[in-house]
């Protein structure tokens, strides 16, 4: 069973930071690629971030150089922080993960609402 767990969601105005995390409790498969989506109201969920398991990074176009993705192997945790937050980036996010061999789970999402 697979299990992932995400905090760091709020309400924030423009130009302020949140920062994100997922940690799954899985244990029997290992860990590839962790990320995070996103879903905007009326909008189609698009990848915001992923890193690979050799810490290969990529960005989606919208957020490069505001948002950061890490991770901690050995907690089995990822992150996001989110600097520089726009009205734009308003929408729920969700924690992505992909284990071998060929399995990706996604979490419940958590809420980011960026508004003055």
């Amino acid at each position: 069973q697979v299990h992932l767990v995400e905090t760091g969601g709020g309400l924030v105005q423009p130009g302020e930071s949140l920062r994100l995390s997922c940690t799954t409790s899985t244990t029997n498969y290992s860990i590839d690629a962790m990320g995070w989506g996103r879903q905007a109201p009326g909008n189609q969920s698009e990848l915001v971030a992923e890193i690979t398991a050799g810490g290969t990074t990529t960005y989606l176009d919208s957020v490069k150089g505001r948002f950061a993705i890490s991770r901690d192997g050995p907690k089995n945790t990822v992150y996001l922080q989110m600097n520089s937050l726009k009205p734009e980036d308003t929408g729920v996010y969700f924690c992505m993960v992909d284990f071998t061999p060929g399995l990706r789970a996604w979490g419940q999402g958590t809420q980011v609402t960026v508004s003055s």
